[in-house]
């Protein structure tokens, strides 16, 4: 579905990625381990037309290097980036249709199936979302991106801050996300959530891929998690 190969990426002259390579493929989460800075973000953005590369980014056998992000989008890839961005002045049910596909018709989400993933966010629908606290915004944005019906979705730190109940309340999410078709590539740094709920791990290190195979191949290998993982 997705396929990444010799990925290289960069930032003015700040060589971020070197030879990044790997696939997503269709209904499967895979999680993108790694410490701040080891390029995982940068893969996202890669991804999304975001930042200057080179190399090959292939989406269902199409060539989508040097497109625009909202191409990119319109072709079926969700991004939920770290920073929650959610438009602060609208109300919650307002950003949930600025994510809205065409006219939603079709799409295998609803505002009722978002509602009923987040109750808080059916308890909130006409507050501004500049309002909401941090945990509201990240159900908000994870929505919203969601209502766009993509096959893929790239979620950046989605358990970032959260209160636990709302960490465990993601990780169902996601796992519904999979029940309905659509592939997951998570980008996170909690290792618990990542392990429990992923078909697949990749661990990053220094802008490479370092590491790839099941959660359980990643628990039997101290060394990775030591020199790549572990703070």
């Amino acid at each position: 579905m997705l396929k990444i190969e010799n990925l290289h990426a960069y930032y003015g002259k700040s060589h971020v990625l070197h030879g990044v390579s790997f696939e997503v493929q269709p209904g499967e989460i895979v999680a993108l381990l790694g410490r701040n800075g080891s390029g995982r973000s940068t893969t996202a953005k890669a991804v999304m037309g975001l930042v200057d590369c080179q190399g090959s980014i292939h989406w269902k056998g199409q060539q989508i290097m040097g497109r625009k992000a909202y191409e990119v989008a319109h072709l079926g890839l969700g991004y939920v980036p770290e920073n929650r961005d959610i438009f602060p002045t609208l109300t919650v049910h307002q950003n949930l249709m600025l994510g809205q596909k065409g006219s939603g018709k079709g799409s295998r989400w609803t505002f009722e199936d978002m509602y009923n993933m987040f109750p808080r966010l059916r308890e909130r629908q006409h507050t501004e979302a500049g309002v909401l606290s941090g945990g509201e915004q990240q159900m908000l944005t994870l929505c919203r991106t969601l209502m766009g019906d993509p096959d893929l979705i790239i979620i950046d730190e989605p358990t970032e801050g959260l209160a636990p109940k709302i960490v465990e309340l993601v990780g169902q999410y996601l796992q519904t996300l999979k029940s309905r078709g659509v592939s997951v590539l998570l980008i996170e740094q909690k290792l618990t959530i990542a392990m429990a709920i992923s078909d697949r791990a990749l661990v990053m290190g220094h802008g490479s891929i370092v590491f790839q195979g099941t959660p359980e191949s990643l628990r039997a290998d101290p060394y990775t998690r030591k020199e790549w993982l572990e703070v």
